[in-house]
């Protein structure tokens, strides 16, 4: 298995080298791709002077995850994608390679969402420790076609959630020990928590109330990956069990 890992980053100088470190070590991904959203603290120059052999893509002005993930996708090699945020802190190679492990192995499985399993109380509480986590492993195709729809910067990881709902993919989460940056940390608490509202005003107006509901009540279910040590009979019988 081969995989592509796209990056979007903007402003991310200080927090990128936690993520790329990991990613470029680690096994399967054989092209990272990180677009640079209009940065002004010199991200893209950072990124290709410390990691020659990141791709780098740079957007003249800043447009916003959604955009800035639809132009790196152009350039993505690989039907197997890894959607990486540029802001994560304790990324654990291991976590990433067992899902990545996890997804080469349970073909049934569409997607692979890292669960942010150290968020708050309060971010579990609504899901979006699962629901909005920028962490997924994917096909590149099924990305495409979620962004054949026009859609705003918060509104991308619903989408994809919405998609794979509709056309019956079958989603699994896995842990993950990384924590996002929030934006209150990064743009202080007024402008911070503006942005945080926004956000989710975006988010429901796009899906929906009742779709909203739908995915907070019932969408992707914990992935049990035994590793790959047990021998294949068993990792198929539990896999036929599993998916019922």
């Amino acid at each position: 298995m081969k995989v592509s890992c796209l990056i979007p980053c903007y402003n991310e100088r200080k927090r990128i080298a936690q993520v790329l470190d990991v990613v470029v070590s680690t096994k399967y991904i054989e092209q990272v791709i990180c677009v640079d959203d209009g940065s002004t603290d010199g991200t893209a120059e950072y990124i290709e002077r410390n990691w020659p052999t990141v791709e780098v893509i740079r957007l003249l002005h800043n447009q916003g995850k959604t955009k800035a993930i639809k132009q790196g996708l152009k350039y993505v090699l690989h039907a197997s994608l890894l959607m990486m945020d540029a802001d994560l802190k304790g990324l654990k190679k291991s976590e990433l390679e067992a899902a990545l492990d996890a997804y080469k192995e349970y073909f049934e499985v569409d997607m692979i969402i890292m669960r942010r399993i150290n968020s708050p109380w309060f971010v579990k509480w609504y899901r979006s420790d699962v629901l909005l986590s920028g962490e997924r492993i994917l096909q590149t195709a099924d990305l495409r076609q979620v962004l054949k729809q026009r859609l705003k910067c918060y509104q991308l990881e619903v989408a994809i959630n919405r998609y794979m709902l509709r056309h019956k993919k079958t989603v699994r989460w896995m842990p993950c020990s990384a924590m996002n940056t929030y934006k209150v940390d990064k743009l202080g608490v007024l402008h911070g928590s503006r942005k945080e509202f926004n956000m989710y005003v975006d988010i429901v107006n796009y899906v929906g109330f009742s779709h909203m509901c739908l995915q907070l009540a019932s969408f992707t279910k914990k992935l049990h990956h035994q590793g790959t040590t047990a021998p294949a009979p068993k990792r198929q019988l539990y896999l036929k069990n599993y998916f019922s």
